[in-house]
């Protein structure tokens, strides 16, 4: 929400001109610069209906995107055209936290052109992921207490097919030159579609609204709706779903490369390196990621040989791998007791926090599995945010499925990184901020937020979590597998490694099951640049913390210091630098920086 500006009087304005120039300079630029973010963000609550939905603004529940070739070109004209209003603004004439949105919004927009440019919208599917698992949650995502709800919510399943049918187009497009998924991910990802596909629509995830309306909803209502919701499911929904199963089936996995990194992709190297820097928001080159990647794994794999050490191992390392790999006291038997296990981690942790945290979120937050038709191709967890001005909490989801492949050893680690005090604290605070523009309370950075999932697990550390040397050990694999992931992502990427290389770096460097090493390859190579983010990241918080604590001496208060971390919501690892410099400086002048 924009932040109110209080509104100068002409004689002070005038007198301001001669004492103090730069004053009203700034008024100007900074109602400038604020009535752009105000036109953008309405603009994007427009095109894309599900985000607006996702923020809170019903206006358009109604409603899905439109993603033709066409509209991508409409929206990229849109945003040439913010992009050049906004390089008329005197960015000098702004204060700190207005050149801080300035920038961001600068980047972002420079980023959403470089992806339309590069036709990224082509491969809207990921080995995990894509628009239409997103669509599947839609019945949790929207929300229903009214008729009206329901009315917008049956217009969205009869709109499937069509959505669909724009994505499938776009995918086509990009089979014919050779811009696709590559066919080895792809291996079991039906699953997420077929599981969609029902001969009754009460068998439907999208049904569960009707089994059971709210009080809200009148109850001569229900009858008709129910009715509906049916002939949507199976005329919307299900169809779509249908069509898109037959379309990965007859022609896009037969047509999918065989290769497997960006490089092979048409421009394949500049697309790779415009995906490190997006990621990252860092000016870093895949060559010196992956250089940066071996000397961390280096690093941890002392210390991981250090605990091998400790607990006086007859073996080898890869020994010692094998043996937690297989080893059942480190696995749970039933999906309850592993569920159970994890809400004990977080629960011990949400006592931790006003040791660790100045200011805590509002919003609570619980634990569920992985729904069963993503479980099979989907990571260990995954913390899911509600949508805005929903009655849900966020969820930290626990993957229960194949239970071999869920090593306990690792979840205090997954758990810290997922709810507290990782993806849900640093997110559910980013919600809560006031004073910033709308665009930057809804931003996601990767290499900020999942930096911030990283550096929570070593938070854990301070937080006497890991009670004994194998949840220390999970620890250190889970940071050695994102040091893997700068090597392997670049290896796959930018150096031409096979899959099986990759799966070998991972299974002789941690101790994640052989499960987990090839779901997570399989995301990688899926998904180019993303892994990177979360190491880099929290490379870098970590640094700025050493530096905090070496200047500020017993001054330093770890508090305060993420209160300034999480105090701007999700920004550029170099704005992130900036903030804490800010910091130390007025902290050693004696001020204080809110």
């Amino acid at each position: 929400m924009r932040s109110p500006i209080r509104p100068l009087s002409l004689p002070l304005c005038m007198l301001t001109l001669v004492v103090a120039p730069p004053l009203c300079a700034q008024g100007d630029a900074r109602t400038q610069l604020h009535a752009l973010f105000d036109e953008a963000w309405e603009f994007e609550l427009r095109d894309d209906p599900l985000f607006a939905t996702a923020v809170g603004d019903r206006r358009f529940n109604d409603r899905l995107p439109s993603v033709t070739p066409a509209d991508g070109a409409r929206r990229a004209a849109a945003r040439r055209g913010f992009l050049a209003r906004l390089r008329a603004i005197d960015r000098a004439a702004l204060d700190a936290t207005d050149r801080v949105s300035y920038d961001m919004f600068e980047r972002q927009l420079e980023d959403d052109l470089t992806a339309f440019a590069f036709r990224a919208y082509e491969i809207p599917i990921t080995a995990d992921a894509g628009f239409h698992v997103a669509f599947a949650s839609l019945p949790r995502r929207v929300p229903l207490f009214s008729v009206q709800d329901y009315e917008n919510y049956l217009a969205r399943l009869r709109a499937f097919p069509a959505y669909v049918g724009q994505h499938v187009e776009n995918m086509r497009a990009g089979l014919a030159r050779g811009f696709s998924m590559p066919r080895i991910v792809l291996d079991g990802y039906d699953v997420t579609i077929a599981s969609h596909v029902v001969d009754d629509a009460a068998e439907s995830a999208f049904y569960a609204p009707f089994a059971s309306f709210p009080v809200s909803v009148p109850v001569a209502q229900r009858a008709r709706l129910e009715a509906e919701g049916r002939a949507a499911i199976m005329q919307g929904a299900v169809a779509g779903y249908r069509a898109f199963l037959e379309f990965m089936t007859r022609e896009y996995l037969p047509g999918t490369r065989t290769s497997i990194g960006a490089s092979d992709l048409p421009d394949g190297n500049e697309y790779y390196a415009y995906l490190v820097r997006h990621f990252t928001t860092l000016d870093l080159t895949p060559a010196e990621v992956h250089e940066i990647g071996l000397r961390e794994v280096e690093r941890i794999r002392a210390e991981m040989e250090a605990i091998v050490a400790e607990l006086e191992f007859d073996g080898t390392f890869a020994d010692f791998l094998e043996m937690l790999r297989t080893d059942p006291r480190f696995y749970a038997e039933t999906p309850g007791e592993l569920l159970r296990e994890a809400s004990y981690i977080a629960k011990r942790m949400d006592g931790k926090l006003p040791a660790l945290f100045r200011t805590l979120p509002r919003l609570p937050y619980g634990i569920a599995p992985v729904p069963d038709h993503l479980a099979p191709k989907y990571t260990g967890g995954r913390y899911v945010p509600p949508a805005e001005g929903s009655t849900e909490p966020g969820y930290y989801w626990v993957n229960t499925y194949n239970l071999p492949a869920r090593p306990l050893y690792t979840l205090a680690a997954l758990t810290l990184h997922e709810a507290v005090p990782g993806h849900h604290l640093q997110g559910a605070l980013t919600r809560e901020l006031v004073g910033l523009p709308e665009f930057r309370r809804h931003s996601y950075i990767n290499a900020f937020g999942e930096g911030w999932g990283l550096y929570s697990e070593w938070l854990g550390i301070e937080a006497g979590v890991y009670t004994d040397p194998y949840s220390n050990f999970g620890r250190l694999t889970y940071e050695m597998w994102r040091a893997c992931r700068l090597v392997v992502d670049t290896g796959i990427h930018a150096f031409g490694w096979t899959r099986d290389r990759a799966m070998a770096y991972l299974a002789s460097n941690t101790a994640l099951s052989l499960h987990e090493v090839r779901t997570e390859t399989d995301r990688y190579i899926s998904w180019p640049g993303q892994a990177l983010s979360y190491k880099l990241g929290e490379l870098t918080i970590r640094e700025l913390r050493r530096r905090a604590e070496q200047a500020l001496g017993a001054r330093f208060d770890v508090r305060e210091f993420h209160d300034v971390v999480l105090g701007q919501g999700t920004v550029p690892m170099t704005v992130l630098e900036h903030q804490v410099n800010a910091y130390i400086e007025s902290e050693l002048g004696g001020g204080t920086l809110r």
